[in-house]
């Protein structure tokens, strides 16, 4: 058997965590590279070795394909694998790693070039009669001119994408010209590439895709399939096999038809065939992914197969060791990715330094991820956290087993999507599996609302006494000598004998009395009403309690500025104690909540891509005024309110931090 010894990985985050574990498990030595903002990543210090390749600009590190060949030709690899994204679908680098005289793990660059271009694929698919939706391509003129022979809506896409990057339903014509513009400057941008095409958009959709495997000796055998439907952005954030809504009449068919299409360009790696499905089951060629998947832990989980060590294997110049009759589905896999993002408004991605970070221990999952407790969660990158995979008997026993590891799965500092997916699993439309592509577009606000309520009805007296006693219990082992144990009152020192304590709580000023405690026991007064509250355990941000002998858990964390998170019931509470002073002189010249609107700051790091305004201009209230582009999305800054523009403090380009000021109006 024919082997590899070295592999540089040309990615970063969970891809190259995932692609060193099995790399690892062969004995096979690896080459990270990183951009100097990923230096505090998983993937850097798990590698045999890691070499830095510049600041922060993609173009500067994993789009730049001399680099990544240097670096691996001076460590001596004699294999690269591109992981997902980036360079991984880009048939020059593969080109460079053959004229290097490196294994690229993956297709040949005649096959990437004609699937990853979805014209072509298109093209080259329509001719082995597989089933396709009519499609367009042309100029943007053209396009404009032409789209209504299809009929409206319409889905726009990146020629070269992947990933939903730029994808955008059309419903009128009057929408399409600046549509086709602001998906051209989002494919330009992603993937070098300003070319877009036009399908006809299928109503009540669903997205299945087949995984599949060939080698270089014309052996291609399908994986069977994962459902995808569940989407936002079109991007998944939901994926499970088998899948809910196939018939094993439509599964055989849609394999074969994956396998026709492996075959006909003579695919040499793992890839996967995506298909929309409509409501009677008649399915449509999406397009072919010339790489392993974001998903493909669901299809390992059911299969019990590794699918990087089979990339590996074939690409070694082994012939494939899987033979169909030994490939079964046994049981169900759901995925979900936990993305840094605030569902309740629009997804906009929550990047930043997260205050406490544990993951699940819940038997029975897997955790594919890129970052540890210290790895902020950067605004140049997509805001995936992990993956988080769990394996049932059945779809309903995953489904518990899901809900208890989100349910354990505890992230201060930033938003995420856990509580979400929570509720988007508990949901009546994902139980009985009615569910299509636009599920989150119908649902997001009877979930956020569900979420919003659900919080609501936790009483305010719960997260807050945990908190106190949190505080309390840390303040009195901080201030306690090696010697001595004072009592609570010589701690806290100017207090008298009862403590009123003012804080926020949420948007709130609230204020709590403490007319009495002992290390075991404390009494609380809050909005009139009387609390006897017993501390049961603490560990470092975790306080096991009772409240009236009512038995409550919280996790507890604090930022460097005293702002605490709170985790109760499933949900976080935002509280800070105004007697406790921040440890910054920044944070307390800032800690005011004033705001005279007339300004406009940055709510994220990013990149600014387009200034709609100039100064002198009037805007409206909600009018755009201009982009930033953070975690691979672009995300619209607008006005709160009618006003002049009286200057504009960043240009095309630039970089900006939260609260860094954009905007300045007219008094």
């Amino acid at each position: 058997m024919k082997v590899i010894h070295k592999i540089l990985i040309a990615n970063r985050g969970e891809i190259a965590v995932r692609v060193m574990r099995t790399a690892r498990k062969l004995a096979i030595k690896t080459v990270a590279v990183y951009s100097q903002v990923d230096a505090d990543s998983l993937h850097v210090t798990m590698a045999d070795e890691a070499y830095c390749i510049g600041e922060v600009e993609l173009s500067e590190t994993y789009l730049n394909i001399p680099k990544i060949i240097e670096v691996a030709q001076q460590t001596g690899c004699d294999a690269i694998h591109p992981g997902y994204g980036f360079l991984a679908e880009n048939p020059l680098f593969v080109s460079a790693c053959v004229e290097a005289g490196m294994i690229f793990i993956g297709p040949r660059p005649e096959v990437m070039q004609i699937m990853g271009n979805k014209i072509e694929a298109r093209a080259f698919v329509k001719k082995i009669n597989i089933p396709m939706t009519e499609g367009l391509n042309g100029t943007k003129e053209e396009l404009e001119k032409r789209a209504h022979l299809i009929g409206f809506p319409v889905l726009l896409k990146a020629a070269a994408g992947g990933g939903g990057k730029g994808m955008r339903i059309v419903h009128r014509e009057s929408e399409l010209a600046e549509a086709i513009e602001a998906t051209s400057r989002q494919a330009k941008a992603y993937f070098g590439d300003e070319t877009v095409y036009i399908e006809k958009f299928i109503e009540e959709p669903r997205h299945i895709e087949v995984q599949i495997l060939g080698d270089d000796f014309g052996n291609v055998i399908h994986l069977y399939e994962r459902e995808c439907s569940i989407q936002r952005r079109y991007q998944k954030i939901i994926e499970e096999s088998p899948s809910p809504t196939l018939t094993p009449a439509v599964r055989e068919k849609m394999g074969a038809a994956a396998v026709a299409i492996g075959k006909a360009i003579g695919y040499n790696s793992a890839g996967t065939i995506e298909f929309l499905v409509d409501k009677d089951l008649n399915f449509y060629f999406l397009e072919m992914n010339t790489r392993i998947q974001v998903e493909h832990p669901v299809t390992e989980m059911v299969l019990g197969i590794d699918l990087i060590e089979e990339q590996i294997h074939v690409a070694a110049g082994n012939t494939l060791r899987l033979k169909p009759e030994d490939i079964h589905q046994h049981g169900h896999a759901i995925e979900c990715r936990i993305y840094a993002e605030d569902p309740a408004n629009n997804f906009q991605p929550s990047p930043g330094k997260m205050t406490y970070y544990k993951e699940p221990e819940v038997a029975g999952i897997r955790i594919d991820t890129g970052i540890t407790a210290n790895t902020e969660i950067k605004s140049s990158f997509d805001p995936m956290i992990c993956k988080l995979v769990v394996w049932g008997k059945d779809r309903h026993e995953a489904t518990l087993t899901m809900l208890s590891a989100l349910d354990d799965y505890i992230i201060h500092g930033i938003r995420t999507n856990i509580t979400y997916l929570v509720k988007l699993l508990q949901s009546e439309a994902f139980i009985s599996n009615a569910i299509t592509t636009k599920f989150c577009d119908e649902h997001t606000p009877a979930i956020v609302g569900e979420i919003v309520a659900e919080k609501n009805e936790i009483s305010m007296h719960v997260p807050v006494i945990a908190y106190l006693m949190f505080t309390l219990k840390k303040n009195l082992k901080t201030s306690s000598g090696c010697c001595e144990q004072p009592n609570l009152w010589e701690t806290i020192g100017y207090w008298r004998n009862v403590m009123n304590i003012r804080m926020q709580f949420e948007e709130a000023e609230i204020a709590v009395k403490v007319p009495g405690c002992d290390s075991n026991h404390y009494v609380f007064e809050l909005k009139g009403v009387r609390y006897h509250a017993a501390p049961l355990a603490f560990s470092p941000n975790r306080i096991d309690y009772t409240i009236n002998h009512h038995h409550y858990a919280a996790w507890i964390s604090e930022d460097v500025d005293n702002h605490a998170y709170v985790t109760s019931k499933g949900h976080i509470f935002h509280m800070k104690r105004h007697d406790i002073l921040a440890d910054s002189v920044f944070a307390s010249l800032f800690d005011s909540h004033g705001s005279d609107s007339n300004h406009v700051t940055s709510p994220m790091p990013g990149k600014v891509i387009r200034i709609q305004v100039k100064t002198g201009d009037t805007v409206k209230k909600g009018e755009s005024i201009m982009i930033i582009e953070a975690m691979k999305m672009e995300n619209l800054i607008v006005s709160p309110r009618d006003a002049i523009i009286k200057a504009i403090n960043v240009a095309v380009h630039d970089r900006v931090e939260s609260s860094t000021l954009l905007v300045e109006f007219e008094n």
